[in-house]
């Protein structure tokens, strides 16, 4: 593998192992994570290999669920919070006033390929949504924990899209539902397995099933 291609590997997915995987170094500190540039992609022969590591479990239960329970949406820089900085950053021409929240731009919905003109128009899409995280690992989580993983804007966690898909998609993981855009699905499965890696999410065996299906587009 070449070397800049294995150091951001080693940035993006870091510590998985066949028992689960490591949360990231700067959320294991509980700060968070620095900056408000993603990662680069993933390639999908990685993803492959990432997705063999993944700890494989039962889905559990929404028992004790509640969005309450991962605080968001944080102030990250100035007046911005998380939601207006990903509209900033996904939208084109976007202006905003002075509180941060977006005045006009341009969206383009990944999941399906729509353009929007109005940020009412988008939602902020949890890639691993937050009840999906619960049932797969973060009920045992703390608060603080939790809070990072709702406001990560470091790994492909975030996204603008339509917002009728986003309150399609609900909690639901890809054998579950998967974006509308088949085009879209490598980049998905990419996404949502980098993210269970990074906080060391299990996925249960449809889970993994779509996932390898959704790859094969790459």
């Amino acid at each position: 593998m070449p070397r800049t291609r294995a150091l951001v590997l080693l940035a993006v997915l870091t510590g998985a192992s066949l028992t689960g995987c490591k949360v990231p170094n700067d959320l294991a500190a509980g700060s968070q994570p620095t900056g408000t540039q993603q990662a680069p992609p993933v390639a999908p022969a990685e993803a492959r290999a990432e997705l063999a590591k993944l700890q494989v479990a039962v889905r559990g239960t929404m028992d004790g669920y509640s969005r309450d329970k991962f605080p968001h949406w944080d102030k990250v820089d100035g007046a911005c919070d998380t939601r207006e900085q990903v509209l900033k950053r996904d939208g084109k021409d976007v202006t905003t006033n002075a509180d941060c929240a977006p005045k006009s731009g341009t969206w383009v919905s990944a999941y399906d390929g729509e353009t929007w003109h109005k940020a009412s128009d988008v939602d902020i899409d949890h890639m691993v949504p937050l009840g999906q995280a619960w049932v797969s690992g973060a009920k045992k989580w703390t608060q603080e924990r939790r809070e990072q993983f709702a406001n990560d804007l470091t790994r492909p966690q975030l996204h603008a899209v339509t917002d009728n898909l986003n309150e399609q998609k609900s909690d639901k993981a890809p054998d579950q539902w998967k974006p509308p855009l088949v085009s879209y699905w490598c980049t998905y499965a990419t996404d949502w397995i980098v993210v269970k890696s990074n906080y060391g999410l299990t996925i249960t065996v449809p889970e993994k099933t779509a996932l390898e299906s959704m790859l094969q587009h790459c």
